[in-house]
């Protein structure tokens, strides 16, 4: 490599990276997030989808299906579950426990798809499929509540390693796998 690219490499170095788009800023998740707000607002998921299921509320639905989309496409700035995780429980917790946002949108986005087909199934009649949604997401919401297991961190994972998710998406994921999801 001669000096003149290597001095120009180091150069780039200290360049700054372009500001993000609007759009980007907007749409942004954050990385990493806060680990216990992500188990909070998980828990208050299960709290409302229960109410949901046992009180047979199709607009409790709804209102989860929003509350995902909200999450999905703004992160926690703009859903009251999420704002009332981040800024007022999860700080009663202690420090944050930090883990990368990606697999977290995704899970997301997989509660947005299920909330929301369950809302779309109980309008339109399906009522005995839209509940049984509504229970598989109480079940995944749980899991990731009680226990610290994500199911859509797991499923972003193995994503991953089968090259379907690139690797770009979340480098540190990349190297940690199932271990930290």
């Amino acid at each position: 490599m001669s000096h003149f690219t290597s001095s120009r490499a180091v150069a780039n170095d200290f360049i700054p990276a372009p500001p993000k788009s609007l759009l980007h800023r907007v749409f942004a998740f954050p990385n990493p997030v806060n680990e216990y707000a992500a188990r909070i607002t998980a828990g208050i998921v299960v709290v409302m989808a229960l109410i949901a299921v046992v009180g047979q509320l199709p607009w409790l639905v709804g209102i989860i299906a929003a509350g995902f989309v909200l999450r999905l496409a703004f992160g926690p700035r703009i859903s009251p579950t999420a704002l009332l995780s981040v800024k007022v429980l999860a700080p009663l917790v202690g420090e944050p426990k930090l883990t990368p946002g990606p697999p977290k949108r995704f899970a997301q986005g997989i509660g947005a798809a299920l909330s929301v087909t369950a809302f779309i199934l109980l309008l339109t009649g399906g009522s005995l499929p839209g509940w049984t949604l509504m229970v598989l997401l109480v079940v995944a919401a749980s899991l990731e509540a009680f226990i610290g297991l994500c199911l859509g961190c797991i499923i972003f994972a193995f994503l991953m390693r089968r090259g379907i998710i690139p690797a770009s998406i979340c480098e540190e994921c990349a190297s940690i796998g199932v271990r930290n999801s």
